[in-house]
């Protein structure tokens, strides 16, 4: 029985290039629904994937071959044998350890399973480590959407143990999900249709929303060809209208210097300003790189606590009372460079309370405040490590572009003994 799993060798799919420039706008009337941890994610996407009817549309960074992904596999068989249209978007390196009978039973199911940028390994080791699909995003019969950071895997869960993630998801209904269908679909290659409910943007909309009321919702993303400082400038913009109050929640921290500079401009001029960054990091050299930033950001009254419970795997913020973002982009030079990402910015009031008080307890309760004049010790060391850490991260998209770039094709693969 042949596996028909569908490679993705691209940084956008090649049949829709007028969808790849869209800019989405904000939609009003949205209910926004934070979802912390797998806890509350999965059920609520499982349940959702349960009752389709038409279609679901998936793509992850990683699915494991765990208690989440043999459960999320189950669910897309299920949907696709009773008629639902199920396309999965995977990334090849994230997804890399995907067997090939696990892939053969959700093809012979009749879902669409694609991997983005597929690999083999050499001398055992996976060589696609850069420009990955990164988004995670669900959308189901069109109706109901869910966008952040968690990835199908066990690790999202406390019950996971030590190593478990604190990280962050929304679930959108309301108009909004429109523009993510759309979104999905034109990423996975398929035919993109205009429905009712969406609409082409022909200008860039406003990175501020300017009407007034709850539930506004905006899509954007970063790719490799019009939208790469999409979710940068979000941030930027955003900071440089704070009045009272920001808090930043991020996994790996290591943004360019003009969101450096914003953050500290905020700070000055009296805002607010909470950073949330890993004590507990899942990859060492990203709790280096963040520390190398601390006293350019201390000195001028921002507050950084470190999450020491578990690794903080979140990519959320809020400014001010109304303004949150939720995504899959962390504020490193992968994310901001080279990965694919896609966020949500919201103005909602409720929605920013609610994760402002999150937050907030998860800083109070779990963290490490760093203090604001810190003790030289071995400075010497310090500075030398610095100077290295801050100049191969500052430049690393640079020396990563040197590499071959992708070329946009479609590859569907038949052989059930392929290494995917």
């Amino acid at each position: 029985m042949n596996v028909a799993v569908e490679h993705i060798a691209t940084d956008q799919p090649p049949d829709d290039a007028k969808a790849r420039d869209l800019d989405y706008g904000w939609q009003s009337g949205n209910q926004i629904e934070l979802l912390e941890n797998g806890e509350a994610y999965f059920p609520k996407v499982f349940e959702a994937m349960r009752a389709a009817q038409r279609e679901i549309l998936l793509e992850t960074f990683i699915l494991f071959e765990d208690k989440v992904g043999f459960e999320l596999k189950d669910i897309l068989i299920e949907a696709a044998q009773r008629g639902v249209t199920v396309v999965a978007s995977l990334d090849g390196f994230g997804c890399g350890e995907l067997s090939v009978a696990f892939l053969r039973e959700l093809a012979e199911a009749g879902v669409a399973v694609q991997m983005f940028d597929p690999a083999s390994k050499t001398l055992g080791i996976r060589t696609n480590w850069f420009r990955r699909l990164h988004r995670k995003i669900v959308v189901v019969d069109a109706a109901v959407a869910f966008i952040g950071g968690i990835n199908f895997s066990a690790d999202h869960l406390g019950d996971f143990g030590p190593e478990a993630k604190q990280d962050y998801a929304v679930q959108i209904v309301g108009p909004a999900v429109a523009d993510l269908h759309h979104f999905a679909l034109a990423q996975s290659g398929r035919q993109v249709r205009t429905r009712r409910g969406w609409r082409r943007r022909q200008q860039r909309p406003a990175l501020w929303a300017t009407s007034e009321g709850d539930g506004l919702v905006r899509l954007i993303y970063r790719d490799n060809v019009q939208h790469r400082d999409d979710i940068e400038e979000a941030y930027i913009h955003a900071l440089s209208k704070a009045r009272t109050r920001a808090v930043i929640a991020n996994a790996y921290f290591f943004p360019g210097y003009r969101l450096l500079r914003e953050i500290r401009n905020a700070a000055r001029r009296g805002v607010h300003v909470q950073l949330i960054m890993q004590g507990q990091p899942d990859v060492l050299l990203a709790k280096l790189a963040a520390r190398m930033l601390y006293d350019y950001l201390l000195k001028d009254g921002v507050v950084i606590h470190e999450y020491c419970q578990r690794p903080l795997h979140g990519k959320v913020a809020l400014v001010d009372d109304d303004w949150s973002t939720v995504g899959s982009s962390n504020l490193d030079p992968l994310s901001l460079a080279l990965n694919l990402e896609a966020n949500v910015l919201i103005r909602d009031r409720a929605f920013n309370q609610q994760l402002y008080e999150s937050l907030e307890a998860l800083a109070r309760n779990h963290c490490q405040t760093m203090p604001e004049k810190r003790k030289p010790r071995l400075w010497l060391w310090r500075l030398t490590v610095g100077f290295l850490v801050f100049h191969v991260m500052r430049h690393f998209p640079v020396l990563t572009g040197w590499l071959p770039a992708h070329k946009p094709r479609l590859k569907p693969i038949e052989s059930p003994a392929h290494d995917v």
